[in-house]
């Protein structure tokens, strides 16, 4: 016992310390990780009027791609993914991720139909459901609480790095690739389709890189013991449990076997989705979208009944905290109108601006062209949004010194600020204004990320960090990029005029701000009685 005792002991003391220089070496690996994340995630934004041309699309099937097939099944992995985060080893996982989603966003290029291309989305979504539990998990064992939200938001950057170079670079793959071969290159392969060859690759490279990082110890940066650590078996064990709570059918027989109160239950919860879903399809006319969204949202139900009688320490501290709930929401309807954005930029750049000045023959200023928009709204995005993520973890860290819930006043810049600027931005009839207008969206409008991802990460125990970071992305992807982009192609699909889509964003303002509320309310009390509240539904503390 005590040689078992000792080699633990050596095995610890040979992990870099919290927040030291190795700590920051990991973070920024993992920026780099999160930059191709997003680079793979959102490329689709400038190839989206060639693809549109190609394969015959409409604005909501656009929508459908970038948005619904990648979120659904984003959240629906995600869930089963963040639990295996919490049990197994984070590096290992995030290596196969990558693999996984570089490996799809390649196969993207080879796509020669809207079915072909909603595969390879799903496969970008179930790889990349891989980064955000592992990485959050590990940035905050890697850094102590006081400065997490800083840590976090450095990490979230990535997320504006990677969309702003990703229009960039697609715009010039797409441009050379089309002037060297005009009628098409090698295999047949338009411009469009080699951008997404040209950013899937290098991920390949990256995940052998990622696979030498060391994994952190779990609760060390809290001043918490590590929790028992969980035996092989039972850890692939709990993993296939997790998947048959979240893929139908195999959630109806994961129910039966938690017995029958579970099982009718469980159909209850799907009679009424599937009520939901025909409703909504028989007023849209869009099956394939909601019977997509329907299916995460079933699954999410399930996962939760699940989780409930197989940890229900977990389930508490998730779906039993009504602040966490409200976290989920508030700052998901955030995501709904910034993905939204983010993705129909470009397009609607393009489509009221730069093809008009294009077809009226007279001379189109430099900021007029394709190539153009993308280095500014890339470029602009890019440092836009890497400002504003960091500057609201700082500026959420010193608020959450001075008041419980003073990260929640920062996260609500996020709402207040962008909404003037985005009618302004939408209504104007000059691209140059168009671009004013752009910045303080961008900047104010990601100063919501690291709060929102530290406020979760703080609501939970360490061992429960990867299960919170998916329910977290739960709210951004399930309801924020499933629906958001989907949304506004929908409402240009029936106004004829893609602003109007943008613009129908803002009717979620109201909402947003009354969830935060709540949330602000709440907070301090939920956090306060953390532990306690844990040990009364039976963990182990």
């Amino acid at each position: 016992m005590a040689d078992r005792h000792t080699k633990d002991d050596a095995a610890k003391s040979a992990v870099p310390p919290v927040g030291g220089p190795y700590a920051w070496y990991v973070l920024a690996l993992l920026v780099l990780v999160y930059v191709m994340n997003f680079i793979d995630r959102q490329i689709l934004s400038i190839l989206a009027e060639d693809i549109k041309r190609d394969l015959g699309l409409t604005d909501a099937e656009l929508g459908f791609l970038y948005g619904t097939a990648f979120a659904v099944f984003y959240a629906l992995f995600g869930v089963p993914i963040g639990r295996l985060a919490d049990n197994w080893v984070r590096t290992r996982l995030l290596t196969l991720g990558l693999t996984l989603w570089s490996g799809m966003t390649a196969l993207s290029g080879l796509s020669s139909s809207f079915g072909q291309l909603s595969l390879a989305r799903i496969g970008v979504g179930v790889g990349e459901a891989t980064a955000g539990p592992s990485a959050y998990s590990m940035i905050s064992d890697w850094f102590p609480k006081a400065r997490r939200a800083t840590a976090l938001s450095i990490y979230a950057a990535g997320l504006y790095l990677g969309g702003g170079v990703s229009l960039l670079i697609g715009a010039v793959v797409v441009k050379g690739w089309n002037t060297a071969y005009p009628g098409g290159g090698p295999l047949g392969l338009v411009g469009w389709q080699a951008a997404f060859m040209a950013v899937g690759i290098p991920g390949l490279l990256l995940a052998l890189w990622v696979a030498t990082l060391i994994e952190p110890i779990r609760g060390r940066a809290d001043g918490l013991p590590p929790p028992v650590p969980m035996a092989g078996r039972d850890i692939w064990r709990n993993f296939l449990a997790d998947m048959a709570s979240v893929i139908p059918p195999l959630t109806l027989i994961n129910m039966a076997l938690l017995g029958r109160r579970a099982l009718l239950e469980n159909i209850a919860a799907l009679l009424l989705v599937a009520g939901l879903v025909s409703a909504l399809a028989i007023t849209t006319g869009e099956l394939l979208q909601f019977i997509a969204v329907g299916t995460g949202l079933y699954a999410v139900i399930s996962w939760a009944q699940s989780i409930r009688h197989r940890d229900k320490p977990t389930y508490e501290m998730i779906w039993g905290t009504p602040a966490f709930v409200l976290t989920i929401i508030g700052f998901g309807s955030i995501s709904f109108v910034g993905y939204s954005v983010s993705f129909w930029a470009a397009p609607y750049a393009m489509r009221s601006f730069v093809e008009p000045l294009a077809a009226s023959g007279n001379v189109v200023p430099w900021y007029g062209t394709r190539e153009a928009v993308a280095f500014i709204l890339g470029g602009g995005g890019a440092l836009g949004g890497f400002t504003g993520t960091i500057l609201g973890g700082v500026l959420g860290d010193w608020a959450k010194l001075r008041h419980p819930s003073g990260r929640i006043m920062v996260g609500c810049l996020a709402t207040l600020v962008p909404a003037p600027f985005i009618w302004l931005q939408y209504t104007t009839t000059d691209l140059a204004t168009f671009f004013l207008y752009f910045a303080p969206t961008t900047v104010f409008g990601a100063m919501y990320v690291g709060v929102a991802a530290a406020t979760t990460q703080d609501l939970v125990l360490p061992r429960m960090r990867g299960a919170a970071t998916a329910t977290f992305f739960i709210g951004t992807t399930l309801f924020g990029l499933g629906l958001g982009p989907w949304f506004t192609g929908f409402v240009s699909k029936l106004t004829g005029n893609l602003g109007n889509g943008v613009l129908a964003l803002l009717l979620m303002a109201p909402f947003t701000i009354t969830c935060l509320y709540l949330v602000y309310r709440w907070l301090p009390a939920a956090e306060a009685s953390r532990i306690d509240r844990a040990r009364g539904a039976g963990e182990p503390i």
